[in-house]
């Protein structure tokens, strides 16, 4: 936004601006969309590594949404998100060590509450509890020491896992 209001300020068009916006690419880790498969948007914003980062990429989408978090907890507050995970979220599928945090905050709130250590498994179980128009998002609000060098990583692993399992659905 600010990025518009100062080209706006500069004089350069507000069509000039739509055009340039349909060309930019986030960047890496940052609700990044990764692919669709059967009308399943796959989305990748590990960099999202505490709760408040978490706000807005929920906020980013109206739902129906299969939200992947967890890792290393860092004293987290979930109640800052409690509400939009009510209404937005369908599934909850838990990455990492220990996810009991996630599981005690979310319990009784999301109604499929998922659990793995396997970026491989991760995709295809999204894939699997998901339905067209959905948004699967990796936003984890957790640190990735537990299972990753850094939130790159998990991130890249995520993007390489989510391509070739759409590679696998649209060779079958």
């Amino acid at each position: 936004m600010s990025a518009v209001s100062a080209a706006l300020l500069a004089g350069v068009s507000e069509q000039a601006i739509r055009q340039g916006l349909k060309t930019f690419v986030n960047a890496p880790h940052r609700l990044e969309s990764v692919a669709v498969i059967n009308g399943v948007e796959f989305v990748n914003d590990s960099k999202a590594t505490n709760v408040d980062s978490v706000v807005y990429g929920l906020g980013s989408y109206q739902g129906p949404l299969i939200w992947i978090a967890g890792g290393i907890d860092k004293g987290n507050d979930y109640t800052l998100i409690e509400d939009q995970v009510k209404q937005k979220v369908r599934v909850l599928i838990c990455l990492g060590k220990d996810n009991d945090k996630l599981k005690k905050a979310f319990g009784g709130k999301v109604k499929e509450i998922y659990e793995t250590q396997s970026v491989k498994e991760l995709a295809q179980l999204a894939l699997r509890v998901s339905q067209k128009g959905d948004v699967v998002l990796l936003s984890p609000a957790c640190a990735s020491f537990d299972l990753f060098k850094n939130y790159e990583d998990r991130g890249a692993q995520f993007r390489e896992a989510v391509l070739e399992l759409k590679e696998s659905v649209e060779n079958n």
